[in-house]
């Protein structure tokens, strides 16, 4: 487990900003330090711990990356078509013989190039003489629809670098190398739960006044999204000395302890008070909204995050906090957030000085331009904002108000996992 000091987020600022949130994170939080081996399935999402450096190169040899005829370029008039004779042929994954001088090879795509051939003509370029030669367009260029070995990786080149979160097409990239298992950061263990007596669990029995449980439901899965072992604390009542003591036993156990709601300064915001008991605690309050307090603290050497109690609120800062306190202790390498430009459909009034963060959903307006559609409602409260929209739009610092047909940067929801 990555051991953290007790004044690891001391932060003496009014209002951080997002950016800066971000930076102190990579810059203050070390990885975990055990690895493991695993076979490729198994690797998905995961953080490399250690390059993959090219065992071979890729392509493995030197192929045909079309179908057509294979020929030596030295045996072609210059600026007049040539008539050579077909003298064998090669399809993908069978052995090639060294091509005999004024000869063309019928070749397949995939196909190792015969020794000696260097160019490959399309067959829809060529002709098919009724004497069995082949007809072959003057023009082309020497090394013309070949694919030489390690023209994608060479050998001995790193071909994926440590501290990567590894998507698909690494995979494929790594078995296209012969490589059967990866060495990976282990999951990063996080301890979540909820507090209040006004909170339960859903299908329990309520009074008028408590609330189902949702925050955790959707911070845990979160957290699995970013391949963490999740330990699910249920919900702890207001009380100092329980919370205290349940905490440090969560802190002990894993690399990071998370909840929503209840670190606020009020006098029943008991989390806030067990921390400090325990650990240190930070009160955060960020330039950001919704989700402006987060409390990040240490307990027994493990980070602690308190998010805000609204869902959106939860959401938002679990994307711009959560997310990369997971990957920086996973080792993986930063990953900012690149929204894409769309055209705002909506008009909007914002506070300078803070980032906000619109939900909002696309749609494709008659001239074929991706326009972002505000949630008609305000309040970070409201779950149905986060269900029927498609992601967030982002509204840096600067900005204070948006007319439709501007153009505005859009986070699609898959991007912030």
């Amino acid at each position: 487990m990555a051991q953290l000091s007790d004044d690891c987020f001391a932060f003496g600022g009014k209002l951080m900003s997002v950016d800066d949130a971000m930076m102190m994170i990579g810059a203050r939080i070390g990885a975990v330090p055990e690895s493991e081996m695993l076979p490729l399935m198994d690797c998905d999402g995961r953080v490399l711990t250690r390059p993959l450096i090219a065992p071979a190169p890729l392509p493995l040899f030197t192929n045909s990356a079309v179908d057509g005829y294979a020929v030596r370029s030295v045996d072609l008039a210059q600026g007049v078509s040539s008539a050579l004779a077909i003298g064998g042929r090669v399809q993908a994954g069978s052995r090639a013989e060294p091509i005999a001088p004024s000869t063309a090879v019928r070749i397949f795509t995939g196909a190792p190039m015969p020794p000696g051939a260097d160019t490959v003509f399309m067959q829809e370029d060529v002709t098919l003489e009724s004497s069995g030669r082949v007809s072959l367009p003057a023009g082309l260029k020497p090394g013309a629809n070949v694919r030489p070995a390690g023209e994608d990786i060479s050998l001995g080149a790193t071909a994926l670098s440590a501290g990567r979160r590894l998507r698909p097409q690494d995979l494929a990239l790594a078995a296209a190398l012969g490589v059967t298992r990866l060495e990976i950061s282990r999951r990063i263990r996080v301890a979540v739960f909820s507090t209040g007596n006004e909170v339960v669990q859903p299908g329990a029995a309520r009074h008028e006044a408590q609330l189902f449980d949702s925050n955790r439901f959707m911070l845990m899965a979160l957290l699995r999204r970013l391949g963490c072992e999740v330990s699910d604390l249920g919900i702890l009542r207001d009380d100092r000395a329980s919370l205290s003591e349940a905490l440090r036993a969560a802190a002990r156990a894993h690399d990071l302890v998370l909840t929503s709601g209840g670190v606020s300064t009020g006098e029943e915001d008991h989390v806030r008070s067990a921390v400090e008991a325990i650990g240190s605690l930070v009160l955060w309050r960020m330039a950001i909204k919704p989700g402006r307090p987060v409390a990040m603290g240490v307990v027994e050497g493990a980070p602690f995050i308190g998010l805000p109690g609204n869902p959106v609120a939860s959401f938002v800062t679990f994307a711009y906090v959560v997310r990369p306190v997971v990957l920086a202790l996973a080792g993986a390498s930063p990953e900012p957030l690149t929204p894409l430009p769309v055209r705002a459909a909506f008009s909007y009034r914002k506070k300078k000085g803070r980032r906000e963060y619109v939900r909002a959903h696309l749609r494709l307006a008659a001239d074929h331009v991706r326009e972002a559609v505000k949630f008609p409602r305000e309040g970070a409260g409201l779950l149905s904002s986060l269900v029927e929209t498609d992601g967030l739009v982002e509204l840096g610092e600067d900005v204070e108000r948006v007319e439709p047909g501007e153009t505005v940067g859009f986070l699609a929801y898959p991007v912030l996992l």
